[in-house]
């Protein structure tokens, strides 16, 4: 009865622990939106990407090691028997010494004995070795929780380049498509006049010509949308079958928001980015290695005990052999390390090696930060200042073309002005979306840097 009522103990933990693991999982599912805003991509690609799970396995297994590491301060308990017959067929009596010192007779052609012993062996102190692997353990541990935060952080950076690419390439398309709208109306007007006999076929051909070029713009705009569309689905891991409508955010009013400071930014990520906690982290392992390595030149000092006993035929009743044999031991076992052939002393040399190359991955590190969020923030106020006036000089090509184009109706200006006039309006319009999107993903790079989130 005990022994079902502890099944049925176990499979009713069981039961609520599969449940509240399922919960957990229901509770963190990230479901396919019709449109994918911003903040849905990068949390759909945190959930879905290979590499985030690979860290987190690798978190779990830090922590194994960390419990491994803490029970090393436990002692260590095995039990071990050995048993064996003889045969002795052409003897009638024989005589021999059995389990130790005992004379025993056999009167039987066959013997058997058995022995029984459980050992135990305790770590009293290895000069802080058992301490320091714990705490080495613990900072591994932490490192590898701070790379899952890293790798996170970088899905975060690329899902954002590409979404700004899109959105900069589905802008690009429509102004191609405003542009071959344009190109089909001069085409209707030619041909009309051609027809007055206002225009040559040859300036008709030279408006099919330009109407040709924007058609070949469009499908270019298109293709370098679709790859970048591609990326992002490879990106978040999503089938390449998968609809992918992106949400339209309104981004005009943000171009030319207010810049934090790059000093600023910079100590904000210094004092936050994973990736410098980690190297923290990774100088404070080297202290403990160097102490590790020192514990080398330390004594040892074990502590042991044990009990055994044994029995065997023809020496009376089992029990009482086994109560008989029955022998006890502790012991204490101590080794001073005198001479290692400069071991220890080499492995604290390269210890302090490894903090040296450590200190200096870390101060390259913060050097490439900086540089990072001054590039940042450089490229956010030029692109803003561009976009500024880039913004007039459409204005400007708009109003000139427009004027052409009535000019030309009129006759007063011929077919290479009114074509220059429009290539110089889609020129314009393109450098104007260059520093629109430019200006608005350092924009959020630099935010982002800063604490603030991802956000247009």
């Amino acid at each position: 009865m005990k022994y079902i009522g502890y099944m049925l103990l176990t499979v009713n933990l069981l039961v609520m622990a599969i449940s509240a693991n399922a919960q957990d999982t229901t509770a963190v599912a990230v479901e396919k939106p019709f449109t994918w805003t911003l903040q849905d991509c990068i949390n759909w690609a945190k959930q879905q990407s290979i590499t985030v799970q690979r860290n987190k396995v690798n978190v779990r297994s830090s922590q194994i090691d960390l419990q491994d590491a803490k029970a090393k301060r436990l002692p260590t308990v095995d039990f071990s028997t050995g048993h064996s017959v003889n045969n002795r067929p052409f003897q009638e009596n024989y005589s021999g010494i059995i389990g130790g010192s005992e004379v025993v007779s056999f009167s039987n052609k066959s013997s058997y004995s058995g022995n029984y012993s459980v050992n135990a062996s305790m770590n009293l102190y290895n000069g802080g070795q058992t301490k320091n692997n714990i705490r080495l353990a613990e900072i591994n541990s932490q490192i590898a929780e701070l790379r899952v935060q890293a790798s996170e952080l970088t899905i975060e950076e690329q899902i954002t380049q590409l979404y700004i690419q899109i959105l900069y390439s589905q802008e690009a398309v429509k102004y191609a498509d405003e542009l071959i709208a344009l190109g089909e109306k001069q085409l209707e007007q030619a041909q009309a006049r051609k027809k007055a006999g206002l225009l040559n076929k040859a300036d008709v051909s030279q408006f099919e010509s330009q109407l040709a070029q924007d058609k070949y713009q469009k499908v270019a705009s298109e293709t370098t949308l679709e790859s970048y569309r591609l990326q992002l689905k490879q990106l978040m891991e999503l089938d390449g079958e998968e609809n992918l409508l992106l949400a339209d955010p309104v981004l005009e009013r943000n171009v030319l928001g207010e810049l934090p400071s790059k000093q600023q930014v910079y100590e904000h990520a210094v004092a936050s980015r994973p990736e410098l906690k980690a190297q923290q982290l990774a100088m404070d392992k080297t202290y403990i290695n160097e102490e590790i390595a020192k514990a080398g030149s330390r004594p040892m000092v074990y502590a042991n005990a044990g009990v055994s006993t044994s029995n065997s035929t023809g020496n009376g009743n089992m029990f009482t052999q086994l109560k008989n044999q029955w022998n006890n031991g502790i012991g204490v076992t101590m080794s001073i390390p005198i001479w290692d052939h400069g071991k220890t002393k080499n492995a604290v040399a390269k210890a302090r090696l490894e903090r040296e190359n450590t200190y200096l991955d870390m101060v390259e590190t913060q050097k490439n930060l900086w540089k990072t969020i001054e590039n940042y923030w450089l490229q956010a106020h030029n692109n803003q200042q561009r976009y500024v006036a880039a913004q007039e000089n459409v204005d400007y090509c708009r109003e000139s073309y427009n004027l052409t184009s009535e000019q030309f109706r009129l006759g007063l200006k011929n077919i290479v002005e009114l074509t220059q006039d429009k290539t110089n309006l889609a020129s314009a319009i393109q450098q104007m979306l260059q520093a629109k999107y430019e200006a608005l993903l350092n924009m959020a790079l630099l935010k982002y840097y800063n604490g603030e989130g991802i956000a247009f």
